[in-house]
Order: structure tokens, then C-alpha cells, then sequence
């Protein structure tokens, strides 16, 4: 059996990993459900749910934030939303 993470040992794992955020732009050339479904395939923590929220924001903002990650699992994200031909990023977080 594990024990749960400690908020310092979470404080810890930020320092040593630090998240970076990975960013959707509007994409004014896919239909909404191609961009959902992008998401879903690319970023397997993400739900439909979670998906369709993150594709309004995108498209009423003109972004927004996919996942919060270390800097590694985000570029793997935003290289896999990316084979899409989506307007993605990494920002730190």
C-alpha cells in the first residue's frame, strides 16, 4: 500500500519538475468535434467532458490551458496535438 503525497513532498516534485502549461489556440480550419477528438487522442488524462470545455475556451478566448505537466510530458503533448495541424504551445506554469 502507497501513502498519499504530503503537500511538501508535492512542493518538492514542482521544484524538481517544475509544470508548464500546454496551450490550444482557436483553429478557425477544423470543426469543433475534429479538435475534441484531437484532444482525446493526444492528452490521455482529458475526458469528452473536459475535452469540449477546453475547445470553447479555446474558441471564445482564443486559448486555452490543456494540462498542467512537467515540461517533458508537455512537449509530448503539445508534439501529439500538433500532428493535428492544431495552434498549440508550452508555457511555464
Amino acid at each position: 500500500m502507497t501513502t498519499p503525497r504530503t503537500d511538501q513532498s508535492n512542493q518538492v516534485l514542482n521544484e524538481i519538475l517544475p509544470p508548464h502549461a500546454v496551450i490550444l489556440y482557436n483553429d478557425e480550419v477544423h470543426s469543433m468535434d475534429f479538435v475534441i477528438n484531437a484532444i482525446l487522442k493526444s492528452v490521455p488524462e482529458v475526458n469528452v467532458e473536459m475535452a469540449s470545455m477546453i475547445m470553447l475556451e479555446a474558441h471564445n478566448t482564443g486559448r486555452a490551458v490543456v494540462v498542467d505537466c512537467p515540461l517533458e510530458t508537455a512537449e509530448f503533448y503539445r508534439d501529439r496535438l500538433a500532428t493535428f495541424g492544431l495552434g498549440v504551445s508550452i508555457e511555464k506554469a
